[in-house]
C-alpha cells in the first residue's frame, strides 16, 4: 500500500508513519522540517500544508516515489492555549489553517488522483476534542469540530467514487512536541483567568503526559487501514474517555459542563487534589 502521512516529523503523526513502515507499507513522509531524503524506511519530503506550492511540490515528489496513491493520512496540526476572549483572531486562524485548511488543501490535491483510480483511503486526524470541548482549546476544538462535519459530507460525496473515509478520534497520548503547542499572546500574568488558566492547562498537561502509548495508535491506525473497508470513526482512547463523550451527548449541558469544569478548574487546595 502506498500511504501519504502528513506531519509525521513528531507526536502521533511519526508514530502512524513508522507503523505504517514497520508493517511494509511504503510510506511518503511530509512535515515543515523535512529534508529530502529516507529517513527510518520512509521517503521524506518538506510539506506545509498551509501553502498550495509546498503541497504541488510535496505531491509531484510523491508521485515519482509511486505513480499512485493508496491512503492519505493527516496528522498535521498544532495547538494553541488560550482563553477564547484573549485568543486574537489571527491565532483562531493559525490553527484553523493548519488543522482544518490543511487538511482541505491536501485532500483537493489528492481527490482527483484517487477518483481516476477508483479508489482511495482518507484518515483525517480530528480528537476527542472534536466531540466535546474543554477549557482554553477553543482554537484547537473550533478546528476539529470542523474536521469532523467536513468528513461527514465528504464521506457521502466520494463514496459512488470508491473513496473511502476515517475520522481518527485519539485521546490523550504521550506524544507531540512543545514547539507545536504554544501559549495565545493574550495569555499574561495579569489576565483574569490566569488562576483558571493554570489549573486548566496543568491538568491537560498532565493528562497527555500520562496517555496512553502512541506506538500503539499507529498500530490501530494501520491496522484499520488494511482493512477492505474502513470504520468511519476509529476512536482511540481510554475508557474514561470514551465515557467522558457517551456522557457528553447523554446528558443536560448544565450537567456536562459541571462535570467538565469541575474537572479542569476545581480548586486544588479544597479538593485536596493537585
Amino acid at each position: 500500500m502506498i500511504v501519504w502521512v502528513t506531519g509525521a516529523s513528531s507526536g502521533l503523526g511519526l508514530h502512524t508513519a513508522q507503523a505504517m513502515a514497520k508493517a511494509g507499507h511504503t510510506v511518503i513522509a511530509g512535515a515543515r522540517s523535512f529534508q529530502e531524503g529516507r529517513q527510518n524506511q520512509m521517503h521524506c519530503f518538506p510539506l506545509d500544508v498551509t501553502d498550495d506550492e509546498s503541497i504541488q511540490r510535496f505531491t509531484a515528489s510523491a508521485l515519482k516515489v509511486a505513480d499512485h496513491v493508496d491512503c492519505v493520512v493527516h496528522c498535521a496540526g498544532i495547538l494553541m492555549l488560550g482563553s477564547c476572549e484573549e485568543t486574537t483572531l489571527e491565532e483562531y486562524a493559525r490553527v484553523m489553517n493548519t488543522d482544518f485548511f490543511g487538511m482541505v488543501r491536501i485532500n483537493q490535491a489528492v481527490l482527483p488522483l484517487m477518483r481516476a483510480q477508483g479508489h482511495g483511503k482518507i484518515m483525517m486526524f480530528s480528537s476527542i476534542n472534536g466531540l466535546l470541548g474543554i477549557p482554553f482549546q477553543s482554537a484547537y476544538t473550533a478546528a476539529k469540530h470542523a474536521v469532523e462535519g467536513y468528513a461527514e459530507c465528504l464521506q457521502m460525496e466520494v463514496k459512488p467514487f470508491g473513496i473511502q473515509i476515517c475520522l481518527v478520534e485519539p485521546g490523550d497520548h504521550r506524544s507531540g512536541s512543545e514547539a507545536y503547542r504554544g501559549h495565545t499572546t493574550g495569555m499574561r500574568q495579569n489576565s483574569p483567568y490566569a488562576s483558571f488558566f493554570q489549573k486548566g492547562t496543568a491538568k491537560i498537561h498532565h493528562d497527555e503526559q500520562n496517555g496512553s502509548d502512541p506506538a500503539r495508535l499507529g498500530e490501530k491506525v494501520t491496522r484499520a487501514a488494511e482493512k477492505k473497508h474502513l470504520p468511519f470513526r476509529l476512536r482511540i482512547a481510554s475508557a474514561d474517555q470514551h465515557l467522558a463523550v457517551f456522557l457528553h451527548d447523554l446528558l443536560p449541558p448544565s450537567l456536562n459542563n459541571r462535570i467538565l469544569s469541575g474537572y479542569y478548574l476545581k480548586n486544588k487546595e479544597s479538593n485536596g487534589s493537585r
